[in-house]
């Protein structure tokens, strides 16, 4: 998603001069070609996010459309009270990059590693929330956030997990799940498990390979928005699904599983399966492969857990 990212980024600065893309101190192979092609609208703050954040306010203040760029761990993470009131307390249109949310900076520890960052965020009003699973949805997310007049923050792994949608996203309204995958009728008319899988970010693909590999009767809704999110339209699902598995790269704290569970609890409807980092944080540094084993998010761990649940609420 990397050079979607690259792309969008010089697609809106050539079109919109007033786009400011601001990093501190991060990315630079990224941004080559818009700092190629777009030179006087990009500014590297050093390592001094918080500064960062108040240069952005400023500059939203005076008519520019600053896109702060940096790592999860640190935009949003580091700078939370800065986002809160500088620019979400005056709604001001910026819109927050945190780039490898999740584990995917594995190698470097727990500093650099995210997974708390939807819960942070969520309770700061005026502040919308997106996660993109591929760049078809990155895209989707960048245009939302662009036509929306407060502050947003668009959350990326850095992972490449390859591309969910195989075409361009239409009739897609912000806070819409999108379904990626339908239930396999004729496995469920003999009794395969029959569920939905609810997954974000980089969880959306492999929500999709437990379908193929094992859960045929399931659906699988990828969600793009975590804030707004569309109410509507999980009670809708609820409906003729009885078992909802989140899935997120996240924490199971405040992020998409929480989301989920708070909308159906207060609909009277149960039986969820909130699928995350549990409270902890990484016991080793190695591969993101390694790291998603270690945390039961990889996919022999991921069907374990599901067949328990099942299993205990049939």
């Amino acid at each position: 998603m990397r050079d979607a990212l690259s792309k969008i980024l010089v697609r809106h600065g050539v079109s919109d001069s007033s786009v400011i893309v601001l990093t501190g101190d991060h990315g630079y192979e990224l941004f080559d070609s818009f700092r190629s092609q777009c030179p006087e609208q990009f500014i590297n703050a050093g390592i001094a996010e918080q500064n960062m954040i108040g240069m952005a306010a400023g500059m939203a203040k005076i008519g520019f459309r600053p896109y702060i760029y940096g790592l999860s761990a640190f935009i949003p993470m580091r700078v939370l009270e800065q986002i809160k009131i500088d620019l979400a307390h005056d709604a001001l249109p910026a819109i927050l990059i945190g780039d490898g949310a999740g584990l995917v900076y594995s190698h470097l520890g727990s500093s650099h590693q995210c997974t708390e960052d939807i819960a942070a965020t969520r309770a700061i009003p005026n502040l919308e929330i997106y996660s993109p699973c591929d760049s078809r949805e990155l895209d989707l997310c960048f245009s939302s956030a662009r036509e929306s007049k407060t502050t947003a923050y668009i959350r990326i792994g850095k992972a490449d997990r390859g591309e969910v949608h195989s075409n361009d996203i239409h009739n897609w309204k912000k806070g819409d799940l999108i379904k990626v995958a339908d239930a396999d009728e004729e496995a469920n008319a003999v009794g395969t498990l029959k569920l939905a899988f609810i997954a974000t970010g980089s969880m959306v693909r492999t929500a999709l390979n437990l379908k193929i590999n094992s859960f045929t009767g399931a659906e699988v809704w990828s969600v793009p928005t975590l804030k707004p999110i569309n109410r509507d339209q999980i009670l809708a699902i609820s409906e003729k699904i009885r078992t909802f598995v989140v899935l997120e790269e996240h924490s199971v704290f405040g992020g998409l599983g929480s989301i989920v569970a708070e909308i159906l609890s207060e609909s009277g409807r149960s039986n969820v399966l909130r699928i995350g980092i549990q409270d902890r944080f990484s016991e080793k540094c190695g591969s993101y492969e390694y790291l998603l084993k270690e945390h039961q998010l990889d996919e022999n761990s991921i069907s374990i857990k599901i067949y328990r649940f099942t299993s205990t609420t049939a």
